[in-house]
């Protein structure tokens, strides 16, 4: 693909014309097009991977009892804690955090001491964990107001989700690979239709298929590997000027590649490049055994 042309063969195809238009144009948009399917599935793993090791080491208990006995059972609670293998700590949450927590709900400046909140405490697991049922059957008996909630319920509905979106990510760049192929496929028959008498007079003069084959291959593979570094190119940057991640905006404003992610795209040239091989290849081949 790289050597020189001593030959001349290349003339064979059309340096210029809708063909080259198209197949420059495909390559570009359906590169544009994977660097974000990409992007998705590099976002999505790493929010399933978060949300698996974050959320699976905490856990939270609620504590729910009359107002005279809420006290004594937030202390029993944390003296049960304190004694529970494999719990590497924990925290009464401050009523200014709790307040913070309601905010979405009740707007700013919650009246946190007026109203029945139950006391929050964040526990913390170790690595070796503990056991979630053997905590509950203890608080129930020391502290019934006392509610153990690990998150299970709610983070593997989550994790599932980003998981399942990780697969449609990489399904999307299986299509877009597809679909590259099918145009560079459409554009590769229609050159070779269009220069159908020349390539008898070639087959005249002793021309064999492979080598003119080879011209289509050579034109092709280089306008696929041109247009998907273009649209390459301008992906990343599109990528690069959406908002950096946050808290605030979770998932949405962390579409994006982070470090060495960075390096993925730049294979998507190299794969246009292989398709266009493949694609051009298998159809030259075929349309010049019906050519004769």
């Amino acid at each position: 693909m790289t050597r020189p042309d001593s030959a001349g063969t290349d003339r064979v195809v059309p340096p210029t014309g809708f063909t080259a238009q198209l197949t420059v144009f495909a390559a570009a948009a359906m590169a544009f097009l994977a660097v974000f399917a990409l992007a998705l599935a590099l976002a999505t793993g790493r929010l399933a991977e978060r949300w698996s090791t974050e959320l699976g080491q905490s856990a939270t208990i609620r504590v729910s009892a009359p107002q005279d006995q809420i006290d004594d059972q937030t202390v029993t609670v944390m003296e049960v804690l304190k004694t529970t293998p494999g719990i590497a700590g924990s925290r009464l949450l401050p009523d200014a955090e709790v307040e913070k927590l309601l905010e979405p709900w009740f707007g700013p400046d919650v009246p946190v001491e007026a109203l029945p909140i139950p006391r929050l405490i964040e526990v913390i697991e170790a690595k070796e964990g503990f056991d979630a049922d053997a905590l509950r059957l203890r608080l129930q008996g020391e502290a019934p107001g006392a509610v153990l909630d690990d998150h299970t319920r709610w983070r593997q509905p989550l994790v599932r989700a980003a998981g399942r979106l990780k697969v449609l990510g990489l399904f999307s760049l299986v299509l877009i690979a597809a679909a590259s192929g099918a145009m560079i496929t459409l554009a590769a028959k229609a050159a070779l239709a269009a220069n159908g008498q020349v390539i008898r007079v070639l087959r005249l003069i002793g021309a064999r298929d492979i080598t003119i084959a080879t011209a289509f291959v050579r034109r092709f593979t280089r306008r696929a590997a041109m247009g998907a570094a273009i649209g390459t190119g301008l992906g990343m940057i599109a990528v690069w000027a959406l908002p950096a991640a946050d808290d605030a905006g979770g998932f949405l404003t962390g579409l994006g590649f982070q470090g060495w992610g960075w390096f993925w795209p730049l294979l998507i040239p190299a794969v246009a490049a292989v398709i266009g091989f493949g694609a051009t290849r298998s159809a030259a081949l075929r349309m010049l055994r019906e050519v004769r």
